[in-house]
């Protein structure tokens, strides 16, 4: 199994911007799909962003336009750039990893990634 960390969160103002980072163990790195995903209190886990091994990336509606994921393969990181964040935006986001996934679009389903993170706290105050 691949070792997740997640960093970055903390609390911010509306319109305010956050970057996140997973760093990830493993020396395939480069050939993981990865995958941000979110929790808020009493709601379902919900998608973000991910990535491909090949840079493909998909988002959620949500966050479509606001949110930017990419990935570092020299240092096993991924990394979400958050700008314009709004209070709907506030949960506990994971960072997720497929080990195995060959296509070019990412999966977006937590039950396709094998991986996961402890999560860091993002708040953002209206």
């Amino acid at each position: 199994q691949v070792q997740l960390v997640e960093s970055g969160g903390g609390l911010v103002q509306a319109g305010g911007s956050l970057r996140l980072s997973c760093a990830a163990s493993g020396r395939t790195f480069s050939m993981y799909a990865m995958g941000w995903f979110r929790q808020a209190p009493g709601k379902e886990r919900e998608f973000v962003a991910a990535i491909s091994w090949s840079g493909g990336n998909t988002y959620s509606d949500s966050v479509k336009g606001r949110f930017t994921i990419s990935r570092d393969n020299a240092k096993n990181t991924v990394y979400l750039q958050m700008n314009s964040l709004k209070p709907e935006d506030t949960a506990v986001y994971y960072c997720a990893a497929n080990r195995n996934y060959g296509r070019s679009i990412p999966p977006s389903t937590p039950n396709e990634y094998d991986s996961w993170g402890q999560g860091t706290q993002v708040t953002v105050s209206s």
